[in-house]
């Protein structure tokens, strides 16, 4: 539960339902206790709190009749608890804002003290937030409580407007300053920091003002001069701005995000003499070392900070045409003029000797262009003046040994989208962002110049249409800051500008480059752009940042990627050609054909992750293949079927293998093949919505039966009983299909125990799911292994040892979770739930099976979606929650499709509610459900739904002989006793208790031979 008394008072249950205390008394008192929540208050001090100094007669028990009445009404949220000495409100002291906030401003000041502003900032921020009035206005004579918290209050906002200042605030805070200093006109520090902020906002005159502003008011209101620390603020502004004299230039916006890079210059900073910014145009190089610069010049206002000042000379080498001028323009940033007698030419020997004993961080932006001068001159200053420390920017680095690189790469999501917003906002007042920023945001690669040029298009455009318009990004981005080089101020200005700096063999490997989608590997580029040993282009288009390149993990290849801005900059006019676009899809045919016998064995997580990272590519080459070869589309599809599958991409490849069955036509090209069954296979969604779908499956089904030769791809036959219905193990037909791969004959023995656990031959079925457990143990195929551990677990409890399923379980989630297999994960998280549930542990399974849900959710398989609400449904009605289990049973039915795999479903979620009615008391009712349930069971080939549905009639039978048959005849459908269900376990112990046990087990015995036919009877 949560309490809030910084403002009026407010109570939330955890599920955010607001709960009310009561009128002016209770509210009161429940003040006085969650002021020192979770510890205990005296009885003095509560009555002094509700009845003043002067208590009235009676006084105690009128104070135990209110702790009683707010006790009925914080049940059953919050305890209050009797203490020795008085009361305590038996909650955590976070839950109260109060309390968090205490905690939180702690955090802040701790992380201000330690350097990390940013950190400072967010913290307080966060706690500064939980204020929402004026504290404790249910207490009314708390007046020096209220004056605390105040003070408190303003305490922290002045630590966060330190934070700000030191993060390079300054335009932003000078309002807010003013207003406080209007309720606060006496406080020296806020003075102080109204001086800084006028300061840093380029208003030295005015922070001068302030000065004098303050002396006036301390002397007419206290008679009292200034304090030393805010008279040597003001001496310091007298003398020049700071304590370092700084070219830095002052920024106009505030700077959002780099946290991380800006730890990193720092910490670089300390340990070289020579950092580079590297990165792409528009990644916001410049504001990264402008404020890193900036950071080196700040005072220590903070008695804790350990700052040193530095003086800091800030050069724009973009301007220069010439590498010789470096040198002047570093002297005429310095502020030092030429002397008559410099020899010509000798610009650098006369700016070594004038820093020769300074100390000074030199900052070169935008060195790309002229680099090699830039190099020469640094290496010369750094060894002639061991004081300067030198920080540049450029797109690729200065090659100087000692240089340590920083990279900047794009924005990640968050800091782009606080970017965007915060530059909107200055556009379109209020504006509070949109659902499609974020994608606006990825589509941008996060590039920060991109971003800020298209939030500013929201001034004229709204945000569908500044998304709808992006495909045009280089003309929708085309107005930028009018002050700003003619480089930087459109997204096609910046890029060109690298462009320009590429030789011809360098470009024309950008060119081909853009054939590829999300990026390639070194293979990849050497094959599909026909250039043999192509690694020093590459390695040159990296250092230029016109590429990134990483390594994986899982596959030891390095990946090359090029951001979309600069793909489709360097694809303008140049369309890649058709022998190109061919290349680049047959070579994903290839990749994906090498990868598919590796995804049913030991080396399942490498090509897995191969496979991920071509995704976009093999998405490109199936959409190309689909318009130009549409059998070797087939192939592509077919091969990519089963990582698809593993991957929970079937919604995904939907649209793609209807598209292509449209191009291939209703028959399939030439013989009947696999490809083009598993084509007509992953058209269907079994949703029921598709009238053709039906007609897809039967021709896809006769496709399988006249294929009479083992299979390219085994794993076909799995689609197909996915599809079409259970796997005929037992059919010669299917194990000609398999051929002779010991994969193949694992995946028979699965088949075969399905069949043996669907006809009721339980003892057969666990032998057989073993055996194939020993068959993809050889293999190493972590998702059939995984595939037969979930059966074995529940055969484990059925007889009641659910420690048992749970180590299965747990061994087959650990292989389905390195495979990333969302639908497979699903499942067993459904299955482990249903053995906790069994178990007794129903909050650990109503957990699990909300997990589930959201898992086969996104993988799109809404039966298995249903399955876990019929889980979420059982926790609820064994716990008595009736209501709440109903809901769930509903909402699973409404997800049940109509194809074959639904059927057992819909059965168990009927009988749910069956059993639910049954719980109220409504018999009638229940049977009324288990006989809507009766027809699709028996019509199911699932025999163990007909098997639970056995046991729920016998729980309602009128006659216990009638029930002792029907719970022979569900033990005769499984193959065995179910001894794990609570369920079952119920109904027989009631059973036996109403019969003898002659009666009983020649009841059950006649319900067992009986099996089905015994179900089918009214």
């Amino acid at each position: 539960m949560r309490f809030g008394i910084l403002g009026t008072l407010d109570l939330r249950a955890d599920d955010g339902t607001p709960v009310d205390p009561g009128g002016p008394r209770p509210r009161a008192l429940l003040s006085l206790l969650l002021l020192e929540a979770g510890r205990g208050v005296s009885l003095a001090r509560l009555t002094d709190g509700l009845y003043g100094t002067e208590p009235p007669s009676g006084a105690g028990n009128a104070l135990q009749s209110q702790v009683s009445r707010l006790r009925r009404r914080l049940a059953p949220h919050a305890e209050i608890e009797a203490t020795p000495a008085g009361y305590r409100l038996a909650v955590p002291p976070d839950a109260v804002d109060l309390h968090r906030f205490e905690r939180l401003t702690g955090q802040g000041r701790a992380a201000l003290a330690a350097g990390d502003h940013a950190t400072a900032a967010t913290l307080l921020r966060e706690a500064l937030a939980l204020w929402r009035g004026p504290a404790l206005p249910d207490l009314p004579d708390a007046h020096a409580e209220r004056a605390r918290l105040d003070a408190l209050r303003l305490s922290a906002v002045q630590d966060r407007v330190d934070a700000d200042l030191l993060l390079g605030g300054g335009p932003d805070l000078v309002p807010e300053l003013r207003g406080l200093l209007t309720a606060h006109p006496l406080s020296e520090r806020l003075y102080g920091q109204l001086m800084r902020a006028l300061h840093a906002d380029g208003r030295p005159a005015e922070a001068l003002t302030v000065f004098e502003e303050a002396r006036h008011a301390l002397a007419d209101q206290l008679g009292a001069d200034p304090s030393p620390e805010l008279a040597a603020l003001h001496l310091e502004l007298l003398r020049g701005g700071g304590p370092g004299r700084s070219s830095v230039p002052v920024q106009l916006t505030r700077f959002i995000g780099r946290e991380s890079e800006l730890a990193c210059i720092a910490e670089a900073l300390s340990e070289a003499r020579l950092v580079t910014l590297t990165g792409p145009g528009g990644a916001g190089k410049t504001r990264l070392a402008i404020e890193a610069a900036r950071a080196r010049t700040e005072a220590p206002h903070l008695p804790s900070s350990s700052a040193t000042p530095e003086d800091v000379c800030f050069v724009e080498l973009a301007p220069l045409a010439d590498g010789t001028r470096i040198p002047y323009a570093v002297l005429a940033a310095l502020g030092v003029r030429e002397g008559f007698r410099t020899p010509a030419g000798d610009g650098a020997g006369r700016l070594s000797a004038v820093l020769e004993d300074r100390e000074l961080l030199l900052v070169l932006d935008n060195c790309e262009h002229l680099v090699e001068d830039a190099a020469r001159l640094s290496a010369l200053l750094l060894a002639s003046c061991p004081g300067v420390r030198v920080l540049a920017t450029s797109r690729e680095s200065l090659g100087i040994t000692g240089e340590v690189l920083v990279p900047v790469p794009p924005l990640p999501p968050d800091p782009a989208l606080r970017l965007f917003l915060d530059r909107a906002r200055a556009v379109r007042p209020g504006f509070e962002g949109h659902a499609r920023v974020p994608a606006v945001c990825a589509a941008l690669d996060g590039l920060p110049l991109a971003i800020e040029l298209a939030a500013a298009r929201l001034r004229t455009l709204t945000p569908d249409e500044l998304a709808d318009r992006l495909d045009d990004r280089f003309r929708l981005l085309s107005r930028g800051d009018r002050s700003k080089a003619p480089r930087h101020r459109t997204l096609r200005a910046v890029v060109e500008w690298s462009w320009d700096l590429l030789d011809e063999e360098e470009r024309e490997l950008a060119r081909r480059f853009t054939v590829f989608s999300g990026g390639a590997t070194l293979d990849a580029v050497e094959t599909v752009c026909g250039l043999p040993y192509p690694e020093d282009l590459l390695a040159s288009l990296v250092e230029k940042s016109f590429l990134e390149v990483t390594e994986s993990p899982a596959t030891a290849e390095s990946r090359y990627r090029m951001l979309e801005t600069i793909r489709v900059f360097a694809a303008e006019g140049c369309a890649a050609e058709p022998a190109l676009r061919d290349a680049h899809a047959r070579y994903f045919l290839r990749l994906a054909e090498r990868a598919e016998p590796y995804l049913r064995g030991r080396d399942q997580l490498p090509w897995l992750a191969r496979l991920d990272a071509e995704h976009d590519n093999l998405d490109a080459a199936m959409g190309l293949l689909t318009a130009t070869d549409p059998a070797a589309a087939l192939r592509l599809m077919a091969t990519l079927t089963w990582f698809r599958r593993l991957r929970g991409l079937h919604g995904e490849q939907l649209p793609q293998a209807r598209a292509l069955l449209a191009a291939v036509g209703d028959e399939p090209p030439g013989e009947p093949t696999e490809e083009y069954a598993l084509c007509l296979m992953n058209t269907v969604a079994g949703r029921g919505d598709d009238p053709g779908e039906a007609a897809r499956i039967a021709s896809a089904v006769a496709v399988m039966r006249s294929l009479d030769r083992p299979l390219r791809l085994p794993f076909t036959v799995i689609v197909w009983s996915l599809t079409g219905g259970p796997l005929l193990a037992a059919d010669e037909h299917v194990r000609v299909q398999v051929g002779e791969e010991p994969w193949g004959h694992a995946l028979l023995d699965l088949g075969l125990a399905y069949q043996e656990l669907y006809s009721g031959r339980a003892t057969a079925a666990e032998a057989s799911f073993a055996r194939s457990l020993e068959g993809f143990r050889a293999t190493g195929d972590r998702w059939g292994m995984a595939n037969c551990l979930d059966p074995l677990a529940l055969f484990a409890d059925g007889r009641g040892d659910h420690t048992r399923a749970l180590e299965l379980l747990d061994e087959g989630l650990a292989y389905v979770r390195e495979l990333e297999a969302p639908e497979e994960i699903a499942d067993l998280l459904r299955s482990r739930a249903a053995v906790l549930l069994h178990r007794g542990a129903a909050e650990e399974a109503a957990a699990l099976f909300t997990r589930s849900a959201a898992l086969a959710r996104t993988a799109g398989v809404p039966d298995k979606v249903a399955g876990a609400r019929r889980g979420l449904g059982d926790v609820a009605r064994l716990s008595g929650d009736t209501a709440h289990a109903r809901v769930h049973y509903e909402s699973g039915l409404e997800l049940c499709t109509a194809t074959w795999f639904s059927t057992s479903e819909t059965v168990r979620l009927l009988v749910g509610l069956g059993r639910t009615a049954a719980a109220e008391g409504q018999v009638e009712t229940a049977r009324e459900w288990f006989e809507q349930a009766r027809a699709p069971a028996l019509e199911s080939f699932d025999v163990l739904a007909l098997a639970d549905l056995a046991d729920a009639l016998a729980s309602v039978a009128a006659r216990p002989e009638r029930a002792a048959e029907l719970l022979g005849a569900a033990a005769g459908l499984r193959g065995t006793v179910l001894l794990g269900d609570p369920d079952v376990v119920r109904t027989v112990n009631d059973v036996r208790g109403r019969l003898s046990p002659q009666a009983y087990e020649t009841a059950f015995a006649l319900g067992r031979s009986r099996r089905s036919a015994a179900v089918g009877e009214p």
